[in-house]
């Protein structure tokens, strides 16, 4: 029963109440949450080392004055005085699955290729990107590379750190791999299982685990706040077992990744139905803050909004998603509006996707990892520095997914042109010369 709990992990005593009555165990090692690492405070768990993200309290536990991990607070208190528990005895031995796969579609060549490369790093314990265009069908190209993990009874981690494409991935995965035991981690799922042979997770609750995988998969590397955050990297780092195999998917991967020492690369340069990537158009929309402030929406932006498809639009701010959102009431057309913090989000995603209503409106939270069909795209304020390159390639890929619907309107409407905009567009320019066109 602890083993299975505590196998793979480093927990605190309070996520896990029972540890207390096996105690002292001869398996069971604890060290201290917080310690200091070259003079600085550092979280063990998560990492941290910045001073700004410690904090000081009497702590009710010791009665003295402890510190505390701000960076990782809503997995559970780090402190001073709080240690940290994992299993030092034998390992879960993992199950060996043979033909766990119950998918029957069919890879392109492309596909196929970037598969066999995933197959041969797990075999042999590389680190591999895959750099695949936004649409190419990544998540199927890992689905061989599972089997044959699972066949040697491998333990895999697939992170990813937007909440919205692990929820996207869990069914899909559930489906093609009905008699495995999948796991399914985010930020307010109460469902918990123990000893998954398959963890799917954002890159946050990875930091509960421990040397626990010997395969780690991390989706959309490029994105917000992992590809910022050096504490995210590091809990991912710690949860794999030492000579773990790495594979990182990205359609937009960063200078630092492709310069990674002993990283083998492969490309998906096309779509998975072969059609070339929509490349964006720019469309100037004059003073767009101005015109919000005086309560009117830009006269190109109006005309965009009358096409009678699927409308996504992007704004760089929840200031002007509010202000877009009050206009387009007193224009009386209907839409919904997405953001981080709204608590219907994926209950108006799945509104958007079923088609109930024909226009969203939304922060770059749905930049990646979400598919919609036949839907046409427009960044409004693509000039603003939020919209980086890699967001702007990322928002034009959720244009012509679909076989059915596969091309589709993708504009910037701007106040200036930006670098970013002309290299998101040459960036897509570019991987359409690879992937030529059926």
């Amino acid at each position: 029963m602890i083993q299975s709990l505590l196998f793979g992990k480093r927990l605190l005593l309070s996520e896990i109440p029972i540890l207390e009555h096996h105690l002292p165990h001869p398996h069971i090692q604890s060290q201290p949450g917080i310690q200091l690492i070259n003079g600085r405070e550092t979280c063990i768990r998560c990492g941290n080392d910045d001073r700004m993200l410690f904090a000081k309290h009497i702590c009710a536990r010791c009665g003295k004055t402890c510190s505390y991990c701000r960076h990782c607070l809503q997995l559970g208190k780090v402190s001073s005085c709080q240690p940290l528990y994992h299993w030092t005895g034998p390992p879960i031995e993992r199950p060996v699955q043979s033909n766990s796969l119950h998918w029957k579609g069919a890879l392109t060549l492309s596909q196929k290729a970037a598969s066999d490369s995933v197959i041969e790093a797990i075999k042999n314990q590389q680190k591999l990107l895959v750099w695949a265009v936004c649409g190419a069908g990544k998540t199927e190209v890992l689905f061989r590379g599972l089997e044959a993990a699972f066949a040697q009874g491998k333990r895999v981690l697939l992170s990813t750190p937007r909440t919205d494409v692990v929820k996207e991935l869990s069914p899909r995965l559930q489906q093609s791999f009905p008699h495995t035991h999948i796991e399914t981690l985010y930020g307010g799922r109460k469902e918990k299982k123990t000893g998954a042979q398959l963890v799917l997770s954002t890159t946050h609750q990875a930091m509960r685990f421990y040397r626990a995988f010997d395969v780690v998969i991390i989706d959309e590397v490029d994105a917000f706040p992992y590809s910022y955050d050096q504490r995210l990297q590091h809990a991912v780092r710690q949860a794999q077992k030492p000579n773990a195999t790495t594979i990182y998917l990205s359609a937009t991967p960063s200078k630092d990744l492709l310069k990674m020492p002993d990283l083998t690369l492969i490309k998906i340069p096309k779509r998975y139905h072969g059609f070339r990537l929509p490349v964006p158009r720019f469309q100037w929309c004059g003073n767009w803050q101005k015109q919000l402030q005086k309560k009117k929406l830009p006269p190109v932006l109006i005309t965009w909004l009358q096409t009678n498809k699927p409308l996504l639009l992007f704004v760089p701010s929840l200031q002007t998603l509010q202000l877009i959102s009050s206009l387009l009431q007193l224009y009386q057309i209907k839409h919904l509006a997405v953001h981080a913090k709204e608590p219907n989000r994926h209950r108006y995603v799945e509104a958007f996707r079923n088609g109930n209503v024909r226009l969203m409106v939304t922060t770059t939270i749905l930049e990646r990892g979400v598919t919609f069909a036949d839907v046409q795209v427009a960044v409004f304020g693509a000039e603003d520095p939020i919209f980086e390159e890699s967001a702007l390639v990322q928002i034009a890929g959720r244009a012509g997914r679909k076989k059915e619907a596969p091309t589709g309107d993708v504009v910037y409407f701007h106040y200036g042109v930006s670098q970013e905009m002309k290299r998101a567009r040459t960036h897509i320019q570019h991987m359409n010369k690879e992937g030529g066109f059926l």
